[in-house]
């Protein structure tokens, strides 16, 4: 099983996200980062599993919440590369990946 490394941007904006969900209902945010956590336990367990979207691009839809793990596989690790609302501003995370 090859480690998953984040981004820090995708780091910081799936934080962000648990702080908003968290602000909305005690205990959401703590959910929300628990089906992340889940969503990229399975990516590491089975990462050609997903659908590419783009290039070699993967997205990993997470349980309950509408967002998408958007990573690729290198050699020696899996890239979390955005951890993305999957209506909301399509294609930010494009400059994020080697062209």
């Amino acid at each position: 099983m090859k480690p998953v490394v984040f981004l820090p941007e995708a780091e910081q904006e799936m934080l962000e996200v648990a702080i908003y969900y968290q602000s909305q209902a005690s205990g959401l945010g703590v959910d929300y980062l628990s089906e992340v956590e889940r969503a990229v336990q399975a990516i590491a367990e089975s990462p050609m599993t997903w659908p590419i979207i783009e290039g070699e691009l993967r997205r990993r839809l997470v349980r309950r919440f509408p967002f998408g793990i958007l990573y690729h596989i290198e050699q020696e690790e899996i890239i979390i590369v955005a951890v993305a609302h999957v209506r909301r501003k399509p294609g930010y995370w494009k400059r994020r990946i080697k062209s």
